[in-house]
Parts: C-alpha cells; sequence; structure tokens
C-alpha cells in the first residue's frame, strides 16, 4: 500500500508554492502532511504525575499544554522547553477527567472536572513566583451541583465566562461565572442553582425505533468552533446529539426533571441502530475544525465520520423504516443516483478528460489489485484498494466500475470478518444493486452476509433470486439448502431457549443481586446474535444502583493477548440503594417533580427521528477498557483522524479514504488522549502511563511504524489490528477478566466495597 499515493499533494510542491504565494499555506496545509505524518517519532516524555493521565488540552496558541491526573493536579507545561510550568493541588477527592484553558483570558483561567462530581476554575496569576512545586490553590469558582461524575468540559472560543460540563447525571450544565463562582451540593438546604442546559436523564434509546425512556449518562460533549450555537453530546447509548443552543429552553434545576429537548441531528452508523444493546456506547465525540463534520468513537465498536448539515442531500440520512428495508430482498431498488452517468464525463473538456481517463485507468489497475488479493487472501490490502478507487478518486467514475469494486469490496470484507465487516458489506452490496438491480454477484454476496449476521430468512430470499439468474448452478443449489438448514437451527434453537426461559424463575432472596446475573450474560457484540434478548439496565426492577470501576494492568511483552496470563485486575464495586436522598433530591411528595411536557410519548405513537449515517470508518484500534478513550482530527484542516487504543498503540488515519497511515506505541498499557498542537506538526498522547508524550516528524525515513525501515513491517502491523478484532469480538470478556469474574461470580453482595484501586480512569 505503500505504493498508492496520499491526497494532501506532493509536499515539495506545496512548499515551492508556497515560496511564490505568501498566502498560499494560510491553511496550515504542511500542518499535518503525509510525509510528516509517516515520520512521526517520540521525541519527549514530560513527567510530573504520579497517576494515570486522563485528560491533555493545548491552549489557543499552542504555548502551553495543561493536563490532569487521577493524582487530582492539574499541571501547566510550557511549550517552548517541554518543562514544567505549575504543579495545582486542585483538591478534588477523584481523578480528574479533563480540563480545559477558559478563552481570552490570557491563560490565566483553568477549569477542570472530575470523578468527585465537581467543577472547579482556578486562576494561575496565583502561582506567579512559585515554582513548579505542587501548590494547593483555592479555587476561584468552585462548582458541585453535578450529582455524578464530570466527564468532559467545553468552551466557547471567545468567550471567558462560561464553561460547560457534562456528567454521567445525564445533564449538561452551563456555568457562567457572571452569575456566581460557587454553588450548594445537590440536597442541601440552599436553593438549588438553575444551570441545566440539557437534562437528558430520560433521553436514551435503546435503538432508533423505541421512543426515548432510559437514563443517558453523558461522556462527552463539545461546542464547534466555526458555529458556537451548535452543541455536540454523546452518552451511554449509540446516538451522539447534536442541538442549537439559541433553541434550547431555559436553563433549570436538577429537581425539575424535563423532557429531553428536540435535537437538531442525531448521528448513529445504521447497522448499530437498532441493536438495543445496553453495553455498546460513545467514548467521544468531537467537530471538525471547520465544523462540517462530526467524529464520533464507541466503546466496544469502531471510529466514525458523520456530515452535520443534510442540506442539499450531503449527508447521508435514514429511518428506521431504511434499517428494515436494508435486509429485505427487492426485485427493484429506489435510490438517488450514486454517481454523475458517463455522459458528463465525456462531455468534458479535453484536458479534463485526460485527467479523467488517467484516473480511470488508475481505478482498473487497483481493482485487479483487489481482484488478486481476493484470491491471495490478502484481504486487508485489497479492502483499502478499493477504498481508494470508491473514497479517494472522486466522483467521476464509470458507474459498472463502481460496481465491480462495491461488490469485490463485499467480498473482501466477508472474508476477512473483522468486527462488523458483514454489515458494511451488506451497504457495499445495496449501493452496487442500486447500479445494477439484477447483479447476480452483488444479490448472492447479499445472501451469503446475511447468513453471517444470523439473518437466514433474508438470506434465503436472496439466494433463491440469485438462483432464479443462474438456476442451472449446482453451487447456488447447494448454498440454498445449506442456508435452509441454518434457518431450521436457528428456529430450533429459539424455540429451546423460549421453553427454557418459561421454566426459570429466578427468585430473589432480601436485596441481593448475583454478579452471574449481572456480567454472565449474552454476547454484547455478536454480529450473529444482535436480535436476541438483551439484559438491560433500564429495564431492570433492582433497586440497587451498580457503580464498577476496574483496572487493568497489561505485561510490556507486546506478543502477549489480552487473555494471557500477564493481565491483572483490580475490582470496585459498590451497590447503593435508591432512592439516594442525598445525591438525587426529591420533590415535597417524594419524587421529581415532573413537568407536564416530559411525559414520554407512547410507544405505539411514537415517530422515530432521522439520523444520519457514517461516511467513512476507522478500523484497526481497540476502545473497550475506558471510557474516557478520545478520537481526534490531527492538523488545522483535519485530514487526519487519530484515536488510542487498549494494546497501547495510537492510530492515525486518512480522513477521507481510512487508509491507515501510522501506528505508534504511545503507552505501556492504554492510549486514551490524543492532541494535535495548534500550528506545528506536534502530537500530545497520554493514557495509564503517568506520562504525557510529545510525538514530532523527526524519523529518518516515513514509516507506517515508528522507525522507519529499521521498525516492523507492514505484517506486523496486520497482526496488531488483527489482534485487536479480536478482542473487540470477546468484549464482554475484556471487560472483566474471566479470572477474575470466576472468583467472584458464585458470591452474593448487599452492600459494600471490595478493594478499591488507585486508577480507575472510566
Amino acid at each position: 500500500m505503500d505504493s498508492f499515493p496520499f491526497h494532501d499533494s506532493n509536499i515539495a510542491n506545496l512548499i515551492e508554492n508556497r515560496s511564490i504565494n505568501v498566502r498560499h499555506d494560510s491553511n496550515f496545509s504542511l500542518q499535518m502532511h503525509s510525509s510528516l505524518v509517516r515520520r512521526l517519532l517520540l521525541e519527549r516524555e514530560l513527567e510530573g504525575h504520579q497517576g494515570c493521565v486522563n485528560t491533555i488540552a493545548w491552549n489557543s496558541k499552542g504555548s502551553l499544554l495543561i493536563s490532569g491526573s487521577d493524582d487530582t493536579r492539574i499541571n501547566i507545561w510550557r511549550y517552548s522547553n517541554r518543562k514544567l510550568l505549575h504543579c495545582i493541588d486542585t483538591g478534588h477527592s477523584a481523578n480528574i477527567f479533563c480540563t480545559k484553558f477558559v478563552p481570552e483570558t490570557s491563560d490565566e483561567l483553568v477549569a477542570s472536572g472530575a470523578a468527585d462530581a465537581e467543577v472547579r476554575v482556578f486562576n494561575l496569576s496565583h502561582l506567579s513566583g512559585r515554582g513548579t512545586e505542587e501548590t494547593a490553590v483555592t479555587p476561584t469558582a468552585h462548582f458541585q451541583c453535578h450529582t455524578r461524575r464530570v466527564k468532559k468540559l467545553a468552551v466557547e472560543v471567545g468567550n471567558p465566562n462560561v464553561v460547560w460540563s457534562a456528567s454521567e447525571d445525564g445533564t449538561l450544565r452551563q456555568h457562567d461565572f457572571r452569575e456566581g463562582c460557587s454553588c450548594p451540593p445537590v440536597g442541601s438546604s440552599h436553593q438549588e442553582c438553575r444551570n441545566v442546559l440539557l437534562d437528558l436523564r430520560g433521553a436514551a434509546k435503546r435503538s432508533l425505533s423505541e421512543p426515548p425512556k432510559q437514563p443517558l449518562a453523558l461522556k462527552s460533549c463539545d461546542i464547534s468552533a466555526a458555529r458556537p450555537h451548535l452543541l455536540l453530546v454523546g452518552g451511554s447509548d449509540v446516538f451522539a446529539r447534536l442541538y442549537d443552543r439559541r433553541m434550547l429552553p431555559p436553563l433549570t434545576s436538577f429537581s425539575m426533571k424535563m423532557a429531553p429537548p428536540p435535537c437538531v441531528n442525531y448521528f448513529c452508523p445504521m447497522h448499530l441502530s437498532e441493536r438495543g444493546r445496553s453495553s455498546l456506547h460513545l467514548t467521544h465525540v468531537t467537530f471538525s475544525p471547520n465544523g462540517e463534520e462530526v467524529l464520533i468513537s464507541y466503546s466496544g465498536e469502531h471510529v466514525y465520520l458523520m456530515d452535520v448539515d443534510r442540506v442539499g442531500g450531503h449527508a447521508m440520512q435514514y429511518t428506521s423504516g431504511d434499517v428494515a428495508k436494508l435486509w429485505s430482498f427487492s426485485p427493484i431498488l429506489d435510490g438517488m443516483q450514486m454517481r454523475p452517468p458517463r455522459a458528463e464525463v465525456i462531455e468534458s473538456p479535453s484536458s479534463e478528460k485526460n485527467r479523467t481517463d488517467t484516473q480511470l485507468d488508475k481505478c482498473r489497475n487497483l481493482l485487479q489489485f483487489a481482484i488478486k488479493c481476493l484470491d491471495g487472501a490478502d484481504y486487508y490490502h485489497g479492502i483499502e484498494a478499493c477504498n481508494e478507487v470508491l473514497d479517494g478518486c472522486g466522483r467521476r467514475i464509470d458507474p459498472m466500475l463502481m460496481h465491480d469494486c462495491l461488490y469485490i469490496r463485499a467480498a473482501l470484507l466477508l472474508k476477512r470478518q473483522w468486527k462488523n465487516d458483514s454489515h458494511m458489506a451488506v451497504k457495499d452490496l445495496t449501493r452496487a444493486r442500486k447500479i445494477d438491480s439484477s447483479s447476480f454477484t452483488a444479490i448472492y454476496y447479499m445472501s451469503e452476509a446475511l447468513t453471517q449476521l444470523g439473518k437466514h430468512k433474508e438470506a434465503l430470499d436472496f439466494a433463491l433470486a440469485a438462483q432464479c439468474l443462474t438456476p442451472s448452478s449446482s453451487e447456488m443449489a447447494e448454498w440454498i439448502e445449506f442456508i435452509r438448514k441454518q434457518l431450521a437451527a436457528a428456529e430450533a434453537q429459539k424455540s429451546d431457549k423460549a421453553n427454557d426461559g418459561e421454566m426459570k424463575a429466578e427468585p430473589r432472596a432480601g436485596r441481593a443481586i448475583s454478579l452471574r446475573d449481572i456480567f454472565f450474560h449474552s454476547d454484547a457484540n455478536s454480529d450473529a446474535l444482535q436480535d436476541g434478548p438483551r439484559l438491560e439496565r433500564g429495564d431492570s426492577d433492582y433497586d440497587e444502583e451498580l457503580e464498577l470501576d476496574f483496572e487493568t494492568s497489561v505485561s510490556g511483552d507486546e506478543g502477549h493477548d489480552i487473555d494471557s496470563n500477564a493481565l491483572h485486575g483490580s475490582l470496585n464495586l459498590r451497590i447503593h440503594r435508591k432512592p439516594d436522598a442525598v445525591r438525587e433530591p426529591a420533590g415535597s411528595n417524594g419524587s421529581y417533580e415532573m413537568s407536564p411536557s416530559s411525559v414520554q410519548n407512547d410507544s405505539a405513537t411514537y415517530q422515530a427521528e432521522a439520523v444520519i449515517d457514517m461516511k467513512q470508518r476507522f478500523i484497526g484500534h481497540c476502545n473497550m477498557t475506558t471510557d474516557i478513550k478520545q478520537a481526534s482530527f490531527l492538523g488545522h484542516a483535519g485530514e487526519y483522524i487519530a484515536s488510542g487504543s487498549d494494546d497501547g498503540r495510537w492510530f492515525i488515519w486518512e480522513k477521507s479514504t481510512g487508509r491507515l497511515v501510522k501506528m505508534l506505541l504511545g503507552d505501556e498499557a492504554v492510549v486514551n488522549c490524543i492532541q494535535c498542537h495548534p500550528f506545528d506538526s506536534v502530537v500530545a498522547t497520554s493514557g495509564i502511563d503517568s506520562t504525557i508524550k510529545l510525538w514530532t516528524p523527526t524519523a529518518p525515513l516515513p514509516s507506517m511504524v515508528a522507525g522507519g525501515a529499521a521498525g516492523p513491517d507492514t505484517s506486523d502491523v496486520i497482526d496488531a489490528m488483527e489482534g485487536n478484532q479480536r478482542r473487540l469480538s470477546r468484549a464482554h470478556e475484556a471487560i472483566l477478566p474471566f479470572e477474575l469474574l470466576e472468583g467472584l461470580r458464585m458470591h452474593e453482595f448487599t452492600e459494600g466495597t471490595l478493594h478499591p484501586f488507585e486508577c480507575a480512569q472510566s
């Protein structure tokens, strides 16, 4: 794949144009060029924390870096000499998850949010002349109104007066320094502050077709730098939500539980929208630098790119009905023209036509390479060749060439069988059938994809349709017989489970909860089992609330998989009875005060909203063990995407094609945070290690890995990605190692704590 050029032009030409036209590099096109990204190498480790570094952020000028850690300290680092400038003892009583410089304050105000449910603001001018020794500083603002962990802070460019905080209590609060610098804790006798901008305690959706009614624990939020009125949030379900702050109702208090306000857009890949899984959730959401795209990262899944606007048909939008139609066979598909007709290419000017012909020749060569990869079992590179044709070669591609490339990529995905590859194959085959609805290959591979997904009835419909196109094929007859046997076995298994379910009654003794019931349930990430019943915490009639923290430490030997004996862990379990009079206030009648508009629509009358689908997927990393793992745009133009991983590596992809550009080892265990310098070709990362790592393009040769030609080759990159895919397919095992659960599953607990641990980043 190194022979495939990238799409950010030749760096020599860019440098030459910059010398001719001083305005040429006004958009910082050289900041994260592919030739620089592929030379990234570890330059420096910043030492100064004593626990996991859960958050890092640059100031607007790029002169300072702020970090927060499990040690409850905030460190300020000077970029010019890579030295520690200030160390603040914040007074937080638990892990710091988020830190920010407050804009337009000369970088004197910084804010932090932590697991103690508090937001604190500090004035760095109070540290003048104190050096780098740890200093206890009284916060200039102290907000205690959240009831659960504060996972993310947001600030608005040009606004020095407000900080927004997203918490697992389901609220996003707006802290305006002009209205007060402190607030009483929830449940106190004083008047509770009215700063709830978004009340999403009843906003979580188990699926697209069901109304919102589950508690939504917020994990991430972001405010668009280009359009500051747009607010993006993500939490404990699969849907990211976009709000217009100008259209939101007035601020409220926590005791008044409001109906979720309507959002501008929902974002979710179509294949995740109807799964109804409690384990799948978002860990990070962010806007692109120009505000036109959003990037979302899932725990137990991948990273996805979406368009913000639906205007002009640019964003791919769908409804719950479209999800059902995706699996159903129809002889004729209704759909928009996928690409301009061939006539538009023929009638173009001669110079444009020559470029188009050259591009088509390139695409045909790539397609032939993909076919060879399919025959030679080199599925990864074959898929990347198809990505180059479909995503990187522009819109003017011959329709039949596009059709062939789509079904070949689908065939490669079905052979590779990485996490949700079968769903991506279904999307490709649907597009191929919109070009040629009678395509045998598209119809046949659709039956194979649906079989992998456990949708045997639908697979049989497609297989019978394919047989009609080749009635004399003995292979098709055998394939149809195989699907019928699979369908019969699935129906028999379903019947047996139904009978077993009727016979099993689970009596409860007192208020004890079985850890076996909580942790040992059906695989939360198997494609084939997605339609089965799920254990939903929101539907549980337990009166207790479970809080679980788990820490793992992995051996430094990269060759070990996550299920090896090198994995160790400790568990912190707390079970609280509800209602909690201190943390969740009640009204005068002992219940929440509900506004008249807070009553949710009944499922029978609920009209599901439209959702914006993915336009690119970024795959290869693993995100399961922490829920603060970021996915970030790199560079001023955001042409590259980066994410940390549970294997201690971090990955960089080309945004337009999803092609992996770089893989680097950034932590002994897990990389969580990735932040690109606002102007320079520098990236800061952090994770479970107590250090912050700075990466610069100083490697002597460009390479997919650190060290250039002296480092691991491409096969090692693929091995690492395949290992991460195996971890994702065993997501229910990776959350709590089997060895630890096996020792606990026979015990019952009523109330208490088991062995608290130090580094609880999620």
